[in-house]
């Protein structure tokens, strides 16, 4: 029986059996400085589906390059199923100088499906979309919350698509979210493709956060596990459900001010609960901060300092709020205890 071809990208063929880092010329900046995109690409002896992961999107959001970082140290993937391509870093230039966005000020996950003709934005998308994205079954894009903000580590998932559904219930973060499709989104042209997305959110920019990343790669590891393309060594199931979410809502400030916080993410919260305080520097006006609905804190405001207006809590409706703070508690004890993040097994 014939073996397994080699995968080839940008011109690099890598063998059955063998991983390798490829990169892909993008452009050149002014200084002459070339501009890569590097992929790294394990491809198993045995046939199975082809799965990329993907962080970095956002320059400054740093906790998906961590996630994938442990993720290739993980002894499973040696007797990997089919074909893992895990691109750590797709924007580059925003994470040299620490930045959301491309040097052009572009955001590139609006910048889909790009053109090879177009902006570095667009020339990127193109790239990255053409020949990773659309040669894979399925993809789990890895992302942070923006400057100033921190994420309750969840899923975001169509509204409409069962198998999303059920394997964001499998990769087991605290939450679910009904996000939908956004136009110039690497989830909406990768549909356009026929490949669905997994869009992980957890954590703060410019930051690492032990239980995010620990959600982030166990997460991975059980949807691989699902798709037939590793072992069950050491892949634990959850021990609970997640809180699937219905809609949203952010609570803002009705004052300017400084934020002193009762709440954080992934409290439970009912209508009316004080969230927070926000007093002038004077001491002399306070206003509270009042959930508008209940439901889960998915996300939140760090920076003690805010404007009239500003978003302060992320807070999330869900289908049955039973025993929702069990859930939470269950789902973080288990980051907490699971033998794979012992720290000997840390690297």
């Amino acid at each position: 029986m014939p073996g397994r071809e080699p995968f080839r990208l940008g011109g690099v063929d890598v063998a059955p059996g063998s991983r390798r880092t490829i990169d892909l010329p993008v452009s050149v900046l002014s200084d002459h400085t070339p501009v890569t995109m590097s992929a790294h690409v394990i491809h198993g002896r045995k046939p199975g589906p082809t799965i990329f992961v993907s962080a970095g999107i956002h320059g400054d959001e740093v906790i998906g390059v961590e996630i994938v970082r442990r993720l290739l140290t993980i002894k499973n993937l040696q007797t990997l199923r089919g074909t893992l391509i895990c691109v750590p870093i797709v924007n580059a230039p925003g994470f040299l100088i620490r930045s959301r966005y491309l040097p052009d000020r572009r955001d590139l996950n609006r910048s889909f499906p790009g053109s090879d003709t177009g902006s570095l934005a667009s020339r990127l998308a193109d790239i990255f979309l053409r020949k990773i994205v659309s040669r894979c079954d399925l993809g789990i894009d890895l992302h942070s919350a923006a400057a100033h903000r921190t994420n309750l580590p969840q899923i975001r998932i169509s509204p409409d698509n069962s198998e999303t559904r059920r394997l964001a219930r499998l990769f087991g973060a605290p939450v679910v979210l009904r996000s939908p499709l956004r136009d110039g989104s690497l989830r909406a042209a990768a549909k356009e493709t026929g490949v669905d997305v997994l869009l992980y959110e957890a954590g703060e920019a410019l930051r690492f956060d032990e239980m995010s990343v620990r959600a982030g790669v166990m997460g991975i590891l059980r949807v691989l596990l699902d798709q037939g393309m590793i072992s069950r060594r050491g892949v634990s199931k959850t021990k609970a459900d997640p809180a699937f979410c219905t809609s949203s809502r952010w609570i803002r400030a009705g004052q300017g001010g400084l934020l002193r916080t009762y709440k954080s993410e992934g409290d439970t919260v009912n209508q009316g609960d004080v969230l927070a305080v926000v007093s002038d520097p004077f001491g002399e006006v306070e206003a509270d901060v009042v959930a508008t609905l209940p439901g889960i804190i998915v996300g939140r405001a760090v920076l003690p300092i805010v404007n009239e207006g500003d978003a302060l809590f992320h807070v999330a409706r869900f289908e049955d709020s039973k025993d929702a703070d069990d859930k939470m508690t269950a789902i973080s004890a288990q980051l907490e205890d699971d033998p794979l993040f012992d720290e000997d097994e840390i690297i």
